[in-house]
């Protein structure tokens, strides 16, 4: 598998929201703003991208490899949560107003199976840049999803877009001109699964369409 592809296929083919269906816990939770959403999406790829590396570097050393095996999950979880720890100093620190905001997510990212599944499917099997091109592609793919969801929930729901800080977006207008409100449902954990249900089909129509599009063109020739 060549780089562009073991890195696209992460936001496409195998995503790890809308296609696996992996990490939905923090996803609805945490969506209600994109800000919330930026902010968890660089906290992902910071522990996918590192974890799948030093999992890899383990892994490939023959005598770590064969101390490890046995117990390999405790100590890919061991790595994890490493590295959530250093995210979690460094929002504290630095990022206090998004810390409080994503709070207890931040921690549960130790459990996040999409994190454990790459270290374990890929990393643990392939050398250290392909495993870093798996997480980086996977963590993007990620982010993405959840930044989508954060900003139909926001948009929806508050009538305004959170992009960071005091950045902020107002859509008002727009509900002005439609004569409507913005409904404060999506904002609700009804309004997270209400709002990925709509995404889910319109990845399956679209997967479905270039589907049967590959398969006229074949037809054809």
């Amino acid at each position: 598998m060549n780089v562009k592809k073991n890195f696209l296929k992460g936001i496409f083919e195998e995503n790890q929201l809308f296609v696996a269906l992996l990490g939905l816990c923090p996803a609805l939770a945490i969506t209600t703003t994109l800000e919330n959403a930026i902010g968890m999406g660089m906290a992902v790829f910071f522990v996918l991208v590192f974890a799948n590396i030093i999992v890899s570097l383990i892994m490939s050393n023959d005598k770590l490899a064969e101390l490890v095996r046995p117990v390999r999950i405790p100590v890919f979880i061991v790595v994890i949560a490493t590295l959530v720890t250093i995210v979690e100093m460094v929002m504290h620190a630095f990022l206090i107003d998004l810390y409080n905001s994503l709070g207890v997510f931040i921690p549960l990212i130790v459990v996040n199976c999409m994190i454990l599944g790459r270290a374990e499917a890929f990393a643990a099997k392939n050398k250290p840049f392909d495993s870093l091109i798996d997480g980086a592609g996977m963590a993007v793919g990620y982010a993405l999803g959840i930044m989508i969801l954060g900003f139909f929930r926001e948009v929806l729901g508050k009538g305004t877009l959170t992009i960071w800080g005091s950045l902020q977006v107002d859509f008002g207008f727009v509900f002005d001109f439609l004569g409507i409100e913005p409904l404060e449902l999506f904002t609700s954990p009804v309004g997270a699964f209400m709002v990925l249900g709509f995404i889910l089909a319109a990845v399956v129509a679209i997967a479905q369409h270039r589907k049967n599009k590959q398969a006229s063109s074949k037809d054809v020739k």
